[in-house]
């Protein structure tokens, strides 16, 4: 079974000037997202799943965006005299925050 360290180094050789930070986050990211770490031992299976997660975690954090926008809107409003359309958002954030701490569990399935 490939080891962190191991992923680390893969992605490092990938992307060489890598925050450390980053390089944490890629191989939660990535070993989350697989079933087998041995695979990214192999060059074309782990640009696959880097370009997989690349485009996950972008439409997360394109979501999450969007969200955070509404979110600062919908906090300049009174709470008791919030619309049904609101609250849909609320619920919207809600479940935007899932999604993201799923692709950081390993339970990454994004929904529209």
């Amino acid at each position: 079974m490939m080891t962190c360290q191991e992923l680390a180094s893969r992605i490092e050789e990938l992307q060489p000037n890598a925050d450390p930070r980053d390089v944490a986050r890629l191989c939660l990211l990535l070993s989350n997202h697989v079933n087998n770490t041995d695979g990214l031992e192999d060059h074309h299976q782990l640009s696959a799943a880097w370009h997989e997660m690349g485009i996950r975690l972008q439409a997360a954090t394109d979501q999450h965006a969007a969200m955070t926008e509404d979110l600062e809107e919908l906090a300049r409003t009174d709470p008791s005299h919030f619309t049904l359309d609101q609250i849909w958002v609320l619920i919207r954030a809600i479940k935007v925050q899932s999604q993201i701490l799923q692709l950081y569990v390993g339970q990454a399935k994004l929904e529209p």
